[in-house]
């Protein structure tokens, strides 16, 4: 059985669907879960990482846990999993664990937590996703604009369906433990390349609308701390040349392309119409 925690979001919905169409037995973790929410046979709770103990109940029976960087424990947390006898831990962090510890220190601990929790592991370090475009979704329902700042900076977005991927053959397979994989999308794309892919998903025109680095910083404050808005600011306007690589590691785990941020488009075409 594989416990996947953050199952109500955008990596982790996928990963629970993709799990159950293999024909795993899967738990799905989450503050704000009910049995309604989660496909037949998916066994719902809610977990709070930020308390590791609520985990407990969630880890019953359980062989592996995909686990996000969430809560100030992440000790708690893997103690949590030992003592259920946990036989695998899946760890979804970030690319800025490696090219920015500082900025994404809290990461950086999730990380170091896995590593010494004397348990099997695999840490996946995610560029940045291409279901970010959905803080557009209201700005291109209402005005068809869009957003962003540093509009000719290019950069990877992963399709969060290709990390769920990832993560079910990682969770399913053996061979992987103490190994690192940084997930991207297959090529760069800048802002305006994006909401070019946009429009043309929509069929109507939608207009790049380049935002000053305050403007920028102030809306990530809204759904993030200080630090990391600063560390995500320096991604989206001076990446590294590691940050603007395409790693690769998807296609190989996945024996597929990454797929393309136009078609994570017109997948979710809906929530921008």
């Amino acid at each position: 059985m594989i416990t996947v925690t953050g199952a109500t979001g955008n990596v982790g919905r996928a990963l629970v669907a993709e799990l159950i169409a293999a024909g795993e037995t899967v738990t799905a973790g989450a503050r704000r879960i009910a049995p309604e929410g989660v496909p037949p046979g998916v066994r719902a709770v809610a977990v709070d990482l930020a308390q590791p103990e609520s985990l407990a109940p969630a880890l019953e029976g359980a062989d592996a846990l995909f686990l996000l960087v969430a809560g100030d424990d992440p000790d708690g947390i893997l103690r949590e999993a030992a003592a259920a006898g946990v036989g695998k831990v899946v760890l979804l962090s970030s690319q800025g664990a490696g090219t920015r510890p500082r900025a994404y220190a809290h990461a950086v601990r999730f990380e170091a937590a896995v590593a010494r929790s004397g348990l099997p592991f695999t840490i996946l370090r995610s560029g940045g996703m291409a279901s970010n475009a959905l803080a557009w979704a209201e700005p291109v329902r209402r005005e068809r604009v869009a957003p962003a700042p540093f509009a000719d900076v290019a950069l990877p977005f992963v399709d969060p369906a290709d990390v769920a991927s990832v993560a079910a053959t990682v969770l399913r397979e053996d061979g992987h433990a103490t190994a690192t994989y940084t997930l991207t999308g297959p090529e760069p794309l800048t802002p305006r390349r994006r909401a070019a892919a946009l429009a043309d998903a929509l069929g109507e025109p939608v207009t790049l609308v380049e935002q000053s680095r305050e403007e920028a910083y102030a809306q990530l404050l809204r759904v993030m701390p200080p630090a990391v808005a600063e560390g995500t600011l320096a991604v989206l306007g001076e990446p590294t040349p590691q940050e603007q690589a395409v790693s690769g590691d998807v296609e190989r785990l996945l024996g597929r392309p990454a797929t393309p941020f136009a078609a994570w488009a017109a997948r979710n075409v809906a929530a921008f119409r």
